[in-house]
């Protein structure tokens, strides 16, 4: 059951992460404008939020089997809708709902996994989960490279839609067993408000952490090839340098090393990936030589690697199950919002590569720092405060 849910989680960020190449042109190819073509990338994100949000609350109310067939199902269905579009107007409609659909299934499968994580291993069976959404970012941007050269953006989004559409019917025979058994309210549950995720200091971790991870991501998305191609590189190379740090991330998830996310407690790994990640953004403000810049990658590499188990911790140990799944769903938003937040912060300040990279690091840096603030205290709050 949890290799399955792994399978749709790697499929799920698949789909995210090859559109990546050639969603730009396709608008482009439809005669959008610069603005317009912004507007269908960015609109994913925003109706991704929504999703994430929604499908957190639904995960609660109804189980995450439900939500988690309904998001497949109707994600492929979205999919299979680019085949239809003949403008700028229709892709920018069909994106909202891709993103959407889309934004409905990973809080409820990380919910499902997270509510069956024995508690002793809960942290090596995130960092799993890590590898496949690693694993999923290497893999993506080069087959929607690749595929597109040959064939077309719409063929891409098919291909990607039968196999949700697959996953869905299978996800329908093989999770339908572990049903959700719906628990009597209680008085914790008759008294919750959103504002509650907000108050409890592990949970405000864990979606300062996903947000700024991405925010970093957003970054790196911008920055990276315009300091590439100003040393004289090529595309290939900015690739390459991308999927160093993915390389590395999977090597830390899958290794013997992933037992350290069981022993150590989530804030400190939180705060040691998060400032190898400010480091490494340092050290790309500074470097001008290839090999640098590899090294550099790999840092950042293994920055995400201990901060991704990490913020997933510290979610499920902040949580009770039965409010999992808003966790969760804010959660993913903080995500949806940190990439879009990053690449858009850089490009309205108008800086820079260097200045760029010099700011993220601060910034990174600073966030570190507020995850240990209190740490000497964290023993006694957590015995004083239930969780949510």
């Amino acid at each position: 059951m949890r290799g399955f849910v792994y399978l749709i989680v790697f499929f799920s960020f698949f789909d995210l992460f090859s559109q990546l190449p050639v969603m730009s042109p396709f608008a482009l190819s439809l005669g959008a404008t610069p603005f317009l073509v912004g507007l269908a990338v960015g609109i994913y994100s925003f109706s991704n939020t929504i999703g994430n949000i929604i499908s957190g609350f639904m995960t609660d109310k109804r189980g995450p089997f439900l939500i988690l067939v309904l998001g497949l199902f109707a994600s492929a269905l979205s999919l299979f809708l680019y085949a239809f579009i003949d403008g700028p107007v229709s892709l920018l409609g069909v994106r909202f709902v891709h993103g959407f659909m889309e934004g409905l299934i990973v809080p409820a499968a990380f919910t499902f996994l997270a509510n069956r994580a024995e508690e002793s291993k809960r942290g090596k069976s995130v960092a799993i989960s890590g590898a496949f959404v690693g694993l999923a970012a290497i893999i993506g941007p080069a087959y929607g490279g690749i595929v597109a050269a040959k064939t077309s953006t719409p063929f891409i989004m098919a291909v990607n839609g039968g196999i949700m559409m697959l996953l869905a019917i299978l996800a329908f025979f093989v999770l339908r067993s572990f049903t959700y058994v719906r628990k009597l309210p209680s008085k914790g549950a008759d008294n919750f408000r959103v504002k509650d995720l907000f108050q409890h200091p592990g949970m405000v971790r864990a979606f300062a952490g996903a947000f700024f991870l991405m925010f970093s991501q957003g970054v790196l998305a911008l920055v990276l090839p315009l300091k590439v191609e100003s040393l004289g590189f090529d595309t290939k190379t900015t690739g390459l340098l991308l999927s160093t740090f993915g390389v590395v991330a999977i090597l830390i998830f899958l290794l013997p090393i992933n037992r350290v996310f069981d022993r150590v407690r989530p804030v400190v790994t939180l705060a040691f990936g998060i400032t190898l990640m400010g480091l490494s953004m340092l050290f790309l403000s500074q470097v001008e030589e290839l090999n640098y810049l590899y090294f550099a990658m790999c840092i950042y590499g293994a920055g995400f690697a201990f901060l991704f188990p990490s913020i997933n911790s510290l979610l499920i140990d902040s949580s009770s199950p039965e409010f999992r799944g808003k966790a969760y769903g804010y959660f993913y938003a903080f995500f949806s919002i940190g990439v879009v937040a990053g690449s858009s912060v850089i490009g309205f300040l108008d800086l820079e590569y260097r200045a760029a990279f010099m700011l993220t690091g601060f910034i990174l840096l600073a966030v570190a720092l507020y995850a240990l603030i209190g740490l000497k205290n964290e023993s006694s709050i957590d015995k004083s405060s239930h969780v949510l």
